[in-house]
């Protein structure tokens, strides 16, 4: 029952995150995208900092900078340019890659076993993701696409270094310093940026508040907490339930339909959860 619980969750973290598309574009259109990540990273960062009032020490402040850089600097950086570069469907489609790299990283530095039934879930995932919301008619951009790739890469290591390097203090606290180490690693977007924060609208402000407070904040404690408890192939899987939540909100916002072919993508994505659930309690 702890286990379900658990699972539970950490998907609720994912399904936040499918909300990030639709913010991005509604509420900050056409911004840099380092912009983007900065101020979705540093307040969230310094925010949780001035509740956990503690510091890393010693080791932990070069583990913490490269988590920060994995998990939100260059992760971010690569998703706000495929989202700006990529329709939502494309972006997410090559995202998707991102469980099946996390089944060999977390081979090579956690010693977590390979298995079948894993790879069958993190490939039927991703089938899953493009039915549901590739298009035939999607543009493809060489720099969105690789931003994609880059991106998802780059959140599978943070993810298997994450569960690898548990500090010896709260969830909270490991967040902060990640949040608050990425934030520090983007500053130099500022640059040539002034004019656009001073210009920022109640819509920017709005959509940053609900990225950083909500899409960083609250759901990285989440994910991070699920890291320290599940099999970490099975916890990269559930981030197919992103997607999942950008189909329903335009589904519910914007009147759009449900063809036969993404329905069956939204069971394949389930059945590869289910699938991979299966594998993680083999693997233990």
């Amino acid at each position: 029952m702890n286990r379900l619980s658990d699972i539970a969750l950490t998907a609720l973290a994912p399904l936040v995150w499918g909300s990030t598309y639709i913010v991005t574009v509604t509420y900050l259109p056409g911004l840099d995208p380092l912009l983007v990540s900065l101020l979705r990273a540093l307040p969230a960062g310094l925010l949780l900092l001035l509740v956990t009032r503690q510091l890393p020490t010693g080791v932990w402040w070069p583990r913490v900078f490269l988590l920060g850089a994995l998990n939100f600097s260059f992760f971010w950086w690569m998703l706000f340019t495929a989202a700006y570069r990529l329709p939502g469907g494309v972006a997410a489609t090559v995202g998707a890659v991102q469980p099946l790299v996390v089944v060999f990283l977390a081979r090579l530095l956690v010693g977590t076993p390979i298995m079948s039934v894993s790879i069958a879930a993190a490939v039927g995932g991703a089938l899953g993701v493009g039915l549901l919301i590739l298009k035939p008619s999607a543009a493809l951009d060489a720099t969105g696409i690789m931003a994609g790739l880059l991106g998802a890469l780059s959140m599978a290591l943070g993810t298997v270094l994450t569960r690898r390097w548990q500090p010896p203090v709260p969830l909270l606290t490991f967040t902060a310093w990640q949040l608050t180490a990425g934030g520090i690693l983007l500053l130099p977007a500022l640059v040539g940026n002034m004019p656009t924060l001073a210009g920022f609208t109640t819509d920017n402000l709005i959509g940053v508040a609900y990225l950083g407070l909500i899409g960083a904040g609250l759901t990285y404690v989440i994910w991070f907490r699920g890291i320290a408890r599940l099999n970490t192939n099975l916890v990269a899987q559930l981030g197919f339930l992103s997607p999942v939540t950008a189909v329903a909100l335009g589904w519910l916002f914007k009147d759009e339909t449900l063809s036969f072919m993404q329905w069956l993508g939204i069971a394949l994505i389930f059945g590869s959860i289910l699938l991979g659930q299966r594998g993680a309690r083999r693997g233990r």
